[in-house]
């Protein structure tokens, strides 16, 4: 029972490591793709309020929600390999 704990805990820091490191890395990539895009449609407005809205419209889209399978994909990975070792 331990043992499961630590591997819990231990893995929960971890892939909320991975989580934040892509998240971050992917927030950048969105701001310098809206800061190309800024120049190429002749420079709209301010800059810095086109790329908080495209931020803020990434916020809210689904590649920002599919970031979260970092959690999802390993946990269900780790209970399968739990599953077919002690009851299959």
């Amino acid at each position: 029972m331990v043992a499961l704990a630590r591997l819990m805990v231990i893995g929960f820091v971890v892939l909320t490591v991975i989580y934040v490191s892509l998240s971050l890395y992917s927030r950048s990539v969105r701001r310098s793709k809206l800061k190309t895009w800024w120049e190429e449609e002749g420079r709209p407005g301010d800059l810095e309020s086109y790329v908080e809205k495209g931020l803020a419209e990434y916020d809210g889209s689904l590649r920002r929600k599919l970031i979260l399978g970092v959690y999802v994909v390993p946990i269900c990975v780790v209970a399968l390999i739990i599953y077919l070792t002690n009851f299959h």
